[in-house]
């Protein structure tokens, strides 16, 4: 695609996008390759590696987490602080965020991550806003709960939490 064309879909080079990084990848280092290959997916200089907890490996940890009786979720400056307290607080790697405000209310966006991603979507005429989070390596997910709480004034919050990409790679190193 050229610059133009980046331009009118509304992603300009100037976001922090870059290209993908393949150097220093080898054959063996793919899931393709050999699924049960302990590979540079588990190097935990990474941010974005693959987790060991309780005997098994996994991508990432993605929470699904519903704020109900919300208070703010149509303010994208509110969402946006709310975004960068929860990556802090995760201690995780933001990169870039993108929100949009809907009219006549209701607010999307997403912080991309290092680690992977932060995306909502709101209902504020039903105090409603449909939070993921998704987060790789290091970064601990569920402090977004208490975070997301105190950015929108409720206690009514539930949470789901999927293991991705649980049984793609056997952990066959030491750990």
């Amino acid at each position: 695609m050229t610059r133009a064309n980046l331009f009118q879909l509304g992603t300009g080079l100037e976001t922090g996008a870059h290209a993908e990084d393949t150097h220093g990848i080898r054959a063996a280092d793919t899931l393709f390759d050999d699924p049960t290959a302990s590979c540079n997916l588990l190097d935990p200089a990474r941010d974005d590696h693959f987790i060991r907890r309780d005997g098994v490996v996994f991508a990432g940890t993605h929470l699904i987490i519903e704020v109900e009786n919300g208070h703010g979720l149509d303010e994208e400056a509110r969402i946006q602080d709310a975004f960068r307290d929860c990556v802090t607080a995760c201690g995780a790697t933001l990169l870039h965020i993108h929100t949009h405000k809907f009219s006549p209310q209701g607010v999307s966006g997403v912080a991309v991550l290092a680690e992977s991603h932060i995306s909502v979507h709101t209902w504020p005429e039903i105090g409603y806003g449909a939070f993921d989070v998704f987060m790789c390596g290091d970064a601990d997910p569920w402090k977004a709960v208490g975070v997301l709480k105190r950015a929108f004034a409720t206690d009514k919050v539930h949470v789901k939490e999927l293991r991705r990409g649980e049984g793609l790679v056997r952990d066959i190193v030491a750990a």
